[in-house]
């Protein structure tokens, strides 16, 4: 029996040339360079700087040859700029006496190979040294080792061919403790924190905080603090010291280690606002419009390719090759030119939408604003606001700003007005931060603060701000 069945599918395909302008847009200011001098470097026919104004191509007949078709190269869409769009993409907001400032590279070792050189210093026979090594590469960028040394002993047989037990890689690994910065290859926080104290001058403040590491570390870290003054039969001023000590040591080793060593890199920002009379001004950072232009020396190539009475098959050749980058120079030149179009477009939505923001300052003025209010405003796909949002910066007379921050969610206060949640976890923030540390708000009273000043929102709306603005819960917030 035949069985014949009609399956209808709607799909939509991406074009390469969309795919690669999507990617573009997202891009921010820094990587965009680098996209344009990886592209100037792949294709001589796109070329960057003023472009000569000059008319070095005069009007021609139509060149016909019998060897090429007509429709497959037509020489004098390549050599005439009357059907080309305005491409040259020049900004007003930076004086030709500006100087770019180079933003230097830090050099250096990296932090596994610090330790290394470190291990030096000791005297190891050549299966110790190995095992060492071996060690020193499993220290993850905070400075742990995360794994256990069942693992280690398991991974040293099968992928260096040495035979140990757990005893021998625990005394190599307590050597590797004992280097700097302190607290280098520990196995958990408990660890790192007590090599750190052993490793200060002996006091009655530093005794007391190894023994609350050692020995009370679950209650140390919930903070029931009177558990501890009775367990260890201190005062209060001494586990006060004993806090002060622990609050000294570095919980992440080897992080401060990979700030150093990390490329000197700041901030730059896509957009300008600016207020003059009243009014906000935008501009689009004149680094990401360079002036491009096609190049003169592949027209005359062509140019030359026209003039020709016959043509061989190598010059044919030669012309398709000159066609595929003038072509694809064109295209980037277009796509640039949309991507800039796009993210101003973009960009002046967002500011009309947040006017009173960036008038005043005010971060209460910020108004409920979701990806689809700008995506419906400008008539654009929800994905490419949130392209434009998710990695651009705007430098504005209050600082420079993640442009996703100007988003949020909004719910309605007590007096029917639509508010953004940005404003409810600041006035949160607040309230936390004038809290009586001794004896923080509770998520509960938490609540009926918010609520008393006009923000109906229940308790575990409350708890989740709380963690958004990056709050532990009242227990991990008390001090002494």
């Amino acid at each position: 029996m035949l069985n014949q069945r009609l399956q209808l599918k709607l799909s939509q395909k991406l074009s390469p040339q969309q795919i690669q302008l999507m990617k573009l847009i997202q891009l921010p200011v820094q990587e965009l360079e680098q996209r344009l001098s990886r592209e100037i470097e792949e294709n001589p026919a796109l070329e960057t700087g003023k472009e000569n104004e000059e008319d070095l191509y005069e009007e021609s007949e139509d060149y016909n040859d019998e060897n090429i078709n007509d429709d497959e190269i037509n020489v004098e869409d390549y050599l005439s700029d009357d059907d080309v769009p305005d491409y040259k993409l020049k900004s007003n907001n930076h004086s030709a006496d500006d100087e770019q400032k180079n933003i230097p590279f830090i050099s250096g070792i990296s932090f596994n190979e610090y330790i290394k050189n470190q291990l030096q210093t000791f005297s190891f026979n050549k299966s110790d040294i190995e095992i060492a090594h071996f060690l020193v590469g499993s220290i993850d960028q905070t400075g742990y080792i995360r794994r256990e040394l069942l693992d280690l002993v398991d991974d040293l047989a099968f992928t260096m061919g040495i035979y140990t037990d757990i005893d021998s890689v625990e005394k190599i690994l307590k050597t590797i403790h004992l280097l700097d910065p302190p607290g280098v290859g520990a196995r958990n926080l408990r660890e790192c924190l007590i090599i750190q104290l052993r490793k200060k001058n002996l006091s009655t403040a530093v005794n007391n905080a190894i023994e609350i590491i050692e020995n009370h570390f679950d209650i140390f870290i919930k903070k029931h603090y009177q558990k501890i003054i009775l367990k260890l039969n201190i005062s209060e001023n001494d586990l006060k010291d004993a806090v002060k000590e622990i609050e000294k040591l570095n919980p992440k080793p080897g992080a401060a280690f990979s700030e150093s060593t990390k490329i000197n890199s700041s901030i730059i920002p896509d957009f300008s606002i600016e207020i003059i009379e009243n009014k906000l001004n935008l501009t689009l950072n004149s680094r990401n419009a360079p002036e491009l232009h096609v190049s003169n020396e592949y027209k005359n190539m062509l140019s030359g390719y026209k003039e020709t009475v016959k043509a061989s098959k190598s010059q044919k050749d030669a012309v398709i090759f000159i066609k595929q980058k003038l072509d694809a120079a064109r295209w980037f030149i277009d796509a640039i030119n949309q991507r800039n179009q796009t993210l101003l477009l973009t960009m002046r939505a967002i500011m009309d939408f947040q006017k009173e923001y960036f008038l005043s300052g005010d971060e209460s003025k910020l108004k409920p604003m979701i990806l689809k209010d700008i995506a419906e405003k400008i008539q654009m796909d929800i994905s490419t606001i949130s392209r434009v949002a998710s990695s651009k910066y705007v430098d504005s007379p209050y600082g420079i700003k993640l442009i996703k921050s100007f988003f949020s969610e909004g719910i309605t206060n007590d007096k029917g007005i639509e508010v953004s949640t940005i404003e409810i976890k600041k006035k949160l923030k607040n309230i936390i931060e004038n809290e009586d540390k001794s004896k923080p708000l509770t998520d509960e009273q938490l609540t009926k603060l918010i609520n008393k000043v006009g923000y109906p929102i229940a308790r575990r709306t409350v708890a989740k701000y709380r963690e958004m603005i990056g709050c532990p819960v009242a227990r991990l917030r008390k001090k002494l």
